[in-house]
């Protein structure tokens, strides 16, 4: 049996050449990230500076939108992703708690397979087949037999009537907010399920053993346990569905209309660039549209630094 290779003296010296070329190559590569965050951001700065020379801070909320006299204002796209946004947390989030609970306490182990694999499918289906069966599926459905009975039941209360009072076209705020939950389901579930895999079953045999039911385990083991990740989970699906285009255009209904009703066809900001950067016709009416985008990038940019100073709010809380 030959001896092993005696090292050389130059061992030491090449093993701290090839540490120091790794630490280079990563500092790199999580370099390029910022560099290319600052990248997106100038370049749309830059292409957006004609309208907000011209328009000023004003751009934001103004709610004109007329490329024939090229007067523009971002104020109704804003409104529009922040409120199908806002309508696609508010679904989806219980729904894919109640997912991530069923797959990790209640289903049998047989189940947990097929179901958790649909899941993970459903987050790989392109947004244009969402929007194409929205279009096609959901909006006559919604428009013959739920709003409808919305308008005329929902559309009566107060103080909230005026969101739930409209004509039952199917094409609207809501319908975009519906299609943006079923999308950003299987992101915000599958962010869940893997956090509440990671509780201990200790704690929870613990709880179980000192007589706590199943929803007392989830609320006061599980949740706190895993509250900092599910946060971010939610958050990474809120960014999901501010920046989600194809599927909102076909279900928004594409109109620069700022009104109260949640049934009204609306506008966003990803909706308006992908419809109308082709049929720019001047300089300002491309600046414009670029404008947005920015406006884009600076509200999801806000959500998530506002996301990450909440779970670092929450670590110093718990004691981390």
């Amino acid at each position: 049996m030959q001896a092993a290779p005696a090292r050389t003296d130059t061992a030491p010296r090449d093993d701290a050449l090839a540490d120091r070329a790794f630490r280079w190559l990563v500092t790199g590569a999580g370099v390029l990230v910022l560099v290319a965050l600052a990248a997106a951001a100038l370049s749309m700065l830059w292409g957006g500076r004609d309208a907000f020379s011209t328009f000023g801070i004003g751009f934001l909320w103004s709610k004109e939108w007329d490329p024939v006299g090229r007067q523009f204002g971002a104020l109704v796209p804003i409104y529009g992703t922040v409120v199908t946004a806002v309508i696609a947390m508010l679904i989806a989030v219980p729904v894919s708690f109640g997912i991530a609970m069923f797959l990790t306490e209640i289903a049998p182990k047989w189940l947990r397979g097929p179901v958790g694999a649909a899941i993970e499918l459903l987050a790989g289906i392109p947004s244009i087949i969402y929007g194409m069966w929205g279009l096609f599926v959901l909006v006559p459905v919604l428009s013959e037999h739920v709003y409808p009975w919305v308008d005329a039941h929902m559309g009566q209360w107060p103080l909230v009537g005026a969101l739930f009072a409209g004509p039952p076209l199917g094409l609207g705020m809501l319908t975009a907010g519906l299609v943006l939950a079923i999308m950003v389901v299987p992101f915000i579930a599958s962010v869940m399920r893997e956090v509440f895999l990671t509780v201990p079953g200790r704690l929870k045999e613990s709880a179980y053993a000192l007589g706590s039911t199943r929803w007392e385990v989830v609320w006061d083991v599980v949740l706190p346990y895993t509250r900092s990740a599910v946060i971010g989970g939610v958050f990474l699906g809120l960014g999901r569905a501010l920046g989600e285009t194809m599927a909102v255009t076909f279900v928004l209904g594409n109109a620069h209309e700022l009104v109260a009703s949640l049934l009204m066809p609306g506008n966003s900001i990803a909706a308006t660039i992908a419809n109308e950067f082709a049929e720019a016709d001047s300089e300002m009416y491309r600046s414009a549209l670029i404008a947005l985008g920015f406006v884009l990038f600076l509200v999801t940019f806000v959500v998530l630094s506002l996301a990450r100073l909440m779970l670092r709010r929450l670590a110093r809380r718990e004691g981390r």
